[in-house]
């Protein structure tokens, strides 16, 4: 493989990570699953849940957003080996989460991933999510037009400075 060759996979195994994390967060489902080989694996070991094929990673992802009230993923990049029309790596992940009863989540995380090269572009074979922190306390803030200030404009909070986001938020207890 020349060098040139190694440096478009890895941008383009790069892009596919970024892709993934914006059909996620877009709530587009069908892309989500167009990302991943017919016949991947996606496995969440710590909510015992797996998903085998496009239509069942599809279904998994529709299903578990259709439970939260907002979702916010950032993926940092992380290593890629590549071999042949193959390749591994990792991306760093952090999370927060609340779900519709309330409860939120702050993850921070790590996706093991395999690539194959298809006549389509590079997918992913498997995805294999390990949590490496999770915290259940309360998230202090929402999404917008959700938290204490929701339906303000800026000028209007700009114009009271003596009531601050925080104070509002103490005045209502949440």
């Amino acid at each position: 493989m020349s060098d040139l060759q190694a440096i478009a996979d890895r941008v383009l195994i790069e892009a596919l990570r970024g892709e993934a994390t914006d059909a996620a967060m877009m709530r587009d489902y069908d892309r989500v699953a167009s990302l991943f080989t017919p016949d991947a694996v996606v496995r969440i070991p710590h909510i015992g849940a797996e998903a085998n094929g496009r239509e069942e990673i599809r279904a998994g992802a529709e299903r578990l957003q259709g439970l939260l009230d907002y979702f916010v993923q950032n993926t940092h990049p992380g290593t890629i080996q590549l071999e042949g029309d193959t390749a591994s790596g990792r991306a760093y992940i952090c999370e927060l989460i609340r779900v519709s009863d309330g409860r939120s989540e702050l993850n921070y995380a790590i996706y093991h991933d395999r690539y194959q090269r298809t006549p389509d572009g590079w997918k992913f074979a498997e995805r294999v999510y390990e949590v490496r922190y999770l915290d259940h306390s309360p998230l202090a803030g929402s999404a917008p037009g959700q938290g204490p200030l929701a339906g303000q404009s800026a000028t209007a909070i700009a114009a009271a400075p003596d009531r601050s986001s925080r104070a509002v938020r103490e005045e209502e207890g949440t």
